[in-house]
């Protein structure tokens, strides 16, 4: 054996068994490791060059989830039938685990750094999902890399009153709050997830319990990185250091900083002022005094300087840079319908913050495909958001939506996923469009309360608004000193230490998203800057009810309606017909869309359609397809055959019965010749269904019963 494999197994109870492995697969990367669990496998590696490119003075980190689709014996679809560009699916998970990591690098490390986790092989009924940040953090123990963790994921769910750790997807349906939780031994870092309208104490409680299962996974890395051997990380030095030049710049630049930041100037008024008082210094300086690492680090501490000042401001007299206290939310206007050709808008405003929204009602056929190797189906709620460069006045090319689009359209999506009508009560496939017009702060949360407001306007009956804060933090460890703040700015999300968007309706949280970038939040303040969220979502749905308190009576004239209704199972194939022959001859003949699924063994109709015409003139005919002959029932029919003891009269489409020729009138007939001719319309009442399900019609009982001649 060429190769020496090192193991280590956690114990997840239940029989539940986690397995990290490695020294078998990527053995040139800098740390690999395979996560297993039942049949579920996942490979994840990480490279970090060696040397920083100069002048970076982030952490250039990228982090990519793929599923290939041999792990659950499928093949791709497209032409090229390959693994193509991430899905929205797999964008999301490679956020969760990079918004998970990010934060445990050092500060001074900018090497560009690569995670890339695949899913290899997959148990149909456990989520890779939960298992792809232990996997990535895995990766980085075994390796020589700069990292202070570990850190793991895991998925808490409440079933049935329970809380359960990584629960199974066939679980999951019966879910009331669902997140994945991130963090190191002593810290949460990332919390994202969905419920049901629960209290702040539930979401609390979950999230202190997803944290004992991420301790016994982050100790299992430790003593993995321990077997390895490696415990020592590299030596780099990444920031070149001038401990003078950081005193003459604060010195010479915070008094001015902090009165701008005092100062409740609008968003880029404010940037040009900072602007200014950097370049004021630089040409303080001579010439030869700036060289690269000078410029370098002149940046660097210009930034320094505005942390601590906008944060001292805060801290020290309560102040943020618009002049707010920490719970003022900024001022609210809304409008609805304010596209009168769509089938439902809003314009939502909260501060420099702008989103405009519209709703689109669509039929059967509009359901968006997902086509993933792990998740495949098809979707019937959309939502989609977007973020051009003009909304924060800058200029930037477009080329569709980024990771940052997808994910802030996720958590929207999520939030009002909870309060959409479900089964018929919801025949529409729904599309949701954010364009995001300003920003400055929060607007995934916009996207929610204008959301809410255009599903109202468009008649969607959503169960309860949905309204969203975003929360900040602002701490001082050394005073043990912190300001949670409502409804933060883009800069305070910069420069604070936490941002906490939270989603509810008046009777509980349906979504969250948490980032930390500090250690040891504890959990005190993380149930205080939950109930001040909850003051925070209250006061924005008031406003919003100003504007539309419900959703409206009934859908827009010009939006398209659609008709439910079931038929008998084994009328499916009739009314589809032989290679689709007469549906596609209903659709093209009425205009409208005709969808039919089995579901139950029956068969579930769906019409839409622009005008009720349309509709009925569909309905009438499917019902005629699907109807069965009742005894007593009279129908209009038309004479298909004549024979010498009566005619064949199709009473149904495809359903004939006998007329004998005794019952066509009172008066007797010898012979049917000149009675009927093929194609003539004859009204029938249905006598009888005999055991071989042959009709018996009459015509003479509809006619009037000539009176008897006395003897």
């Amino acid at each position: 054996m060429s190769y020496n494999e090192i193991k280590t197994t956690i114990d997840m109870g239940e029989g539940r068994l986690i397995e990290i492995s490695t020294g078998k697969l990527a053995k040139q990367a800098d740390g690999s490791v395979v996560v297993k669990q039942g049949k579920t496998m996942l490979l994840a590696t990480v490279v970090s060059a060696q040397e920083a490119k100069p002048g970076t003075d982030f952490l250039p980190l990228s982090v990519d989830y793929q599923e290939k689709y041999a792990a659950t014996g499928r093949i791709p679809g497209g032409f090229l039938r390959r693994e193509a560009r991430l899905s929205d699916y797999e964008i999301l998970i490679s956020r969760l685990v990079d918004r998970a990591l990010r934060p445990l690098f050092p500060e001074d490390y900018h090497a560009d750094t690569q995670v890339m986790i695949s899913l290899i092989s997959a148990d149909k009924d456990i989520m890779p999902d939960a298992l792809a940040g232990l996997a990535a953090s895995a990766a980085i123990a075994v390796s020589d890399i700069p990292f202070n963790g570990p850190i793991s994921e895991v998925r808490v769910a409440k079933i049935d009153g329970k809380l359960i750790i990584n629960p199974l997807l066939s679980e999951l349906e019966r879910a009331t709050l669902e997140f994945i939780v991130a963090g190191s031994a002593n810290d949460i870092v990332m919390v994202e997830g969905e419920a049901k309208e629960i209290t702040e104490s539930e979401m609390v409680e979950a999230i202190a319990f997803a944290h004992q299962a991420i301790k016994k996974q982050v100790q299992a890395q430790v003593e993995l990185a321990q077997l390895v051997g490696k415990t020592t990380k590299r030596q780099y030095s990444h920031e070149p250091s001038n401990p003078e030049l950081r005193d003459r710049i604060f010195a010479a630049t915070y008094d001015k900083v902090y009165a701008v930041a005092k100062s409740a100037s609008a968003k880029h008024d404010r940037s040009e002022a900072f602007k200014q008082i950097g370049e004021e210094f630089v040409e303080s300086l001579g010439e030869e005094e700036i060289d690269e690492d000078t410029a370098f680090l002149i940046k660097k501490y210009l930034h320094d300087v505005q942390y601590e000042a906008v944060r001292n401001l805060i801290l020290d007299e309560g102040i943020r840079l618009d002049g707010r206290d920490v719970r003022t939310v900024r001022p609210i206007w809304s409008e609805v319908d304010y596209l009168p050709a769509a089938h439902g808008s809003a314009l939502f405003t909260r501060g420099e913050t702008q989103s405009l929204t519209s709703v689109t009602l669509g039929a059967k056929d509009d359901e968006q495909l997902i086509d993933g190797a792990f998740i495949h189906g098809y979707n019937k709620f959309i939502l989609h958001y977007n973020f051009p460069g003009f909304s924060t006045g800058e200029v930037r090319p477009n080329r569709g939506p980024g990771r940052r689009e997808v994910g802030h359209g996720n958590l929207a999506m999520r939030s009002l996923k909870q309060v959409l009508p479900t089964g018929d009560e919801n025949p529409y496939t729904i599309r949701v469009v954010s364009d995001i017009l300003e920003s400055n702060g929060s607007s995934s949360m916009a996207t929610v309360c204008a959301g809410t407001l255009a599903l109202m306007d468009a008649g969607v009956k959503i169960k309860a608004p949905v309204s969203g804060i975003a929360m900040g933090l602002i701490t001082d460890e050394k005073t043990g000193k912190y300001a949670i703040l409502s409804d933060i700015l883009g800069d305070e999300d910069h420069l604070g230490d936490m941002d906490f968007k939270v989603t509810g309706t008046e009777r509980g949280i349906v979504a969250c998203q948490m980032d930390l970038k500090i250690h040891g939040l504890k959990w005190e303040v993380l149930t205080q800057a939950l109930e001040q969220a909850r003051e925070a979502r209250l006061h924005i749905l008031n406003e919003m009810k100003k504007t539309l308190s419900e959703p409206r009576e009934d859908y827009k004239p010009h939006a398209p309606r659609i008709v439910s209704f079931t038929i008998d199972k084994e009328f499916i194939g009739a009314v589809i017909g032989p290679g689709g022959k007469i549906i596609q001859e209903m659709q093209r003949e009425t205009g409208a869309t005709i969808a039919i699924d089995e579901v139950d063994n029956k068969g579930v109709v769906q019409v839409f359609a622009e005008d009720k015409a349309s509709i009925d003139d569909a309905v009438r005919r499917i019902k005629a397809i699907a109807a069965k002959p009742e005894v007593g029932e009279i129908y209009e029919g038309k004479v298909k055959s004549i024979m010498p003891f009566g005619a064949f009269i199709e009473v149904l489409p495809g359903k004939d019965g006998l007329l004998h020729i005794s019952e066509i009138d009172w008066k007797r007939f010898e012979t049917m010749d000149g009675i009927f001719n093929v194609g003539d319309m004859v009204t029938v009442k249905l006598l009888d269904i005999d055991k071989q399900g042959k009709l018996k019609l009459s015509r003479k009982v509809l006619l009037p019963r000539p009176e008897k001649k006395e003897a």
